[in-house]
């Protein structure tokens, strides 16, 4: 079994001024265990075929993971950022399932 470490991305909607909502994303890193390794693509009639993984990625959570793992939003692993279509909760441990590249707003640094 292959072992992960990489960041997790949680999104929250969070209200700036009176009616104006934004996304405010924050990461984290965990640790943890990759059960599972595959991947599959899908010809939908494009000219390119659309990439997708079934990794399986176990993390030991910690309360802020318990607390909002709804709000999860992107896996960072192996040099690219998933999606997370699937979370299966079995404490200690959250199995994050990963799909697509994710496109959406990340984390920012300072």
């Amino acid at each position: 079994m292959a072992r992960f470490s990489g960041g997790v991305g949680y999104g929250t909607q969070v209200e700036s001024a009176p009616g104006v909502w934004e996304n405010v994303i924050v990461e984290f890193t965990y640790y943890g265990d990759v059960q599972r390794n595959s991947r599959r693509t899908t010809d939908v009639g494009q000219i390119n075929t659309e990439l997708s993984v079934g990794h399986t990625i176990s993390i030991v959570a910690d309360a802020y993971a318990r607390a909002n793992f709804l709000n999860i939003k992107y896996v960072k692993w192996s040099g690219k950022v998933w999606t997370v279509p699937e979370i299966q909760v079995q404490p200690p441990r959250l199995l994050l399932t990963l799909g697509e590249v994710y496109n959406g707003e990340q984390a920012t640094t300072a």
